[in-house]
């Protein structure tokens, strides 16, 4: 499944995001907090969208193999099950009517040590870490509402250029609506799909997962 075409549009993205946080390290040097062992962004609750998951895993199965995949592979389960009972909780608060609101700032306040934050407190997949990771510690907004690490020395009520992450997360949506009518899925959600980190990185995005109908499937429709 050749896919570069849409992974080079998301490397552009990510090269964008680098960017962007260079330029405020640079404006801001009293403001940006990150230096290496800070950790405080790597027990975060996020997800990741269709495409970016992808190529993440991709990057991580490239790059690890043999028992030290499978080490990483029982930590990202055992944080995929963290993750899933506290999203079950949240959903259940959903259902028996508490605000909203209130249950998501809750769940932004819950840690969870990403399975990829090695003994060292440093990331095994720092080259290829999600967007989300490369601008925590500057200004970003979601649906006009503004977030910044709380170690950054950026001061709350003052004015700073402010990364609209509306916008990355419409990019990455339309490049999962590009991947998804390239491989012929026969599942039209994908591009609206989000996961956890460690979720992306245990699945598995074989033609059965990515709804993609089989040579002898198709094969069988000729001769009907």
């Amino acid at each position: 499944m050749e896919l570069s075409m849409f992974f080079d549009k998301y490397k552009k993205l990510v090269a964008l995001a680098d960017r962007v946080f260079e330029e405020m390290k640079i404006k801001y040097p009293d403001c940006v907090k990150c230096k290496i062992e800070c950790s405080d962004c790597c027990h975060a609750l996020f997800d990741v969208g269709f495409a970016e998951a992808l190529y993440i895993n991709k990057k991580f199965r490239e790059k690890f193999n043999g028992a030290e995949l499978e080490n990483l592979l029982e930590k990202a389960n055992r944080a995929d099950r963290m993750i899933t009972k506290l999203k079950k909780g949240a959903y259940k608060e959903l259902k028996e009517g508490k605000d909203e609101v209130i249950i998501l700032e809750k769940m932004a306040e819950q840690r969870v040590r990403c399975p990829m934050l090695n003994d060292s407190d440093q990331c095994d997949i720092y080259e290829f870490r999600p967007i989300t990771c490369r601008l925590y510690g500057i200004p970003t907004a979601i649906a006009g509402k503004g977030h910044t690490c709380g170690l950054s020395g950026f001061v709350k009520g003052n004015n700073y250029p402010t990364v609209n992450l509306d916008a990355i997360h419409k990019a990455l949506y339309d490049i999962s609506a590009q991947i998804t009518t390239h491989i012929g899925s026969r599942y039209s959600g994908l591009p609206e799909l989000l996961v956890p980190l460690s979720m992306a990185l245990i699945t598995i995005h074989d033609d059965e997962y990515l709804g993609i109908e089989s040579t002898e499937a198709k094969n069988e429709k000729i001769k009907k």
